[in-house]
């Protein structure tokens, strides 16, 4: 049983519902255009695992890549994975398979990531590769305990801040 639909997505509309939040609806815009035009968007397969409060990490699984015929590019808080495998120089390797079923055809997966989200690194190993990812929260974004002065007191602090102006 399938559950997935396919949806029609009409995103022209994001900006009027996003008030100053432009950069968030440019995004999911930009994001939803690439799936609906990028049929190979589930090639290759690639699991999102949080693995801490802040951390995460892609597997994808890239059997018969090497890391040379991978190239990982972050650039407008958005990570690009390519694949591209250097073929047989005579064009003809795939003649001597009697059966292919690992896929080796090139590929770009497109991730979008926050404005504090840090790659730490990447690794391939054993077919996987694995960009481990860290959401930094800045200083000012992180909760901070608010202390409560008694209306007498801040009475008195106001008027002494007040004189001295």
């Amino acid at each position: 049983m399938t559950i997935w639909k396919t949806y029609n997505l009409d995103t022209s509309n994001f900006d009027r519902f996003f008030v100053g939040a432009d950069a968030i609806a440019k995004n999911l815009r930009e994001n939803a255009e690439w799936m609906a035009n990028n049929a190979a968007a589930s090639y290759p397969p690639f699991n999102l695992k949080k693995t801490d409060e802040n951390k995460y990490v892609i597997e994808m699984a890239v059997a018969g890549f090497a890391k040379q015929d991978i190239e990982l590019t972050l650039e407008n808080n958005k990570l690009l994975i390519k694949g591209k495998i250097s073929g047989d120089p005579n064009g003809d390797y795939a003649t001597s398979y009697l059966h292919k079923g690992i896929a080796d055809r090139g590929f770009t997966r497109q991730f979008t990531l926050a404005d504090n989200v840090e790659i730490n690194n990447a690794n391939l190993i054993n077919g996987m590769l694995k960009v481990w990812l860290e959401h930094v929260i800045p200083e000012s974004k992180k909760p901070k305990k608010i202390e409560i002065v008694d209306a007498v007191d801040s009475a008195a602090e106001t008027k002494k801040q007040f004189l001295s102006e």
